[in-house]
């Protein structure tokens, strides 16, 4: 989807929020595709589908505003993009927290963790946490070199869940599918991240996704969130 982060055609990703489905985008078009097993609850799914997919660009670039309820999906137009390479850090670092939900501590802790995924797997975790708008937003496209190795990981509590994952096509040849909606209903709902924090969620994301990408490739594998 060329709104969220402009990349170039030859990269495929799909944006991930919340969700009993998943859903392929090519980077160049607006286009899902929505892969859901059970047949029969297809024509409500694809409605959550397309505000899924939509959510996570909303939530970089401020295209389009979507509010979910549990009665269905409401629309709403927000025309003003948000692009804020000011708010980004002087130095790289694979974690930007511009909401304030980290600690220093935890916020070096998950740095290492990230370092270490990427140095056993070779996989790019990035985590991004924010209330939107106040976010750099399609800044960290560049500042972050995404590519087709890459787990964008946006904690924004905008929606409801918290947890909101944007993958790289590479990342999703290893990944089943399923594991980044379960991965958000255990760790991203509301009644997690208000009684134990944003911060817990964040941490607890970034370690079953630690864990996940560790494990061997194979039909069995990243089958529980840890």
């Amino acid at each position: 989807m060329t709104s969220l982060f402009h990349l170039p055609s030859s990269l495929t990703f799909r944006n991930i929020c919340y969700s009993p489905s998943i859903h392929p985008i090519k980077a160049s078009h607006s286009h899902f595709r929505i892969s859901v097993r059970n047949e029969n609850s297809a024509p409500q799914l694809s409605k959550i589908s397309e505000f899924s997919s939509k959510t996570l660009n909303f939530l970089l670039s401020g295209s389009l505003a979507l509010a979910l309820s549990f009665t269905g999906v409401g629309i709403a137009e927000a025309k003003v993009g948000v692009n804020k390479p000011e708010l980004l850090p002087k130095e790289f670092t694979p974690v930007i927290d511009v909401a304030g939900f980290l600690s220093d501590g935890q916020e070096k802790r998950l740095a290492q963790e990230i370092t270490d995924i990427e140095k056993d797997t070779g996989f790019k975790l990035r985590v991004l946490a924010q209330n939107y708008p106040d976010t750099p937003g399609l800044a960290i496209k560049d500042f972050w070199q995404v590519d087709d190795r890459t787990i964008v990981f946006v904690a924004d509590p905008t929606f409801g869940n918290i947890l909101n994952f944007n993958v790289g096509a590479t990342v999703d040849l290893d990944i089943p599918r399923s594991f980044w909606s379960r991965l958000a209903g255990q760790y991203g709902n509301m009644f997690y991240w208000k009684e134990k924090g944003e911060d817990a969620s964040i941490e607890a994301a970034v370690m079953a996704i630690s864990t996940c990408l560790r494990e061997p490739v194979g039909p069995n594998n990243c089958s529980e969130v840890k």
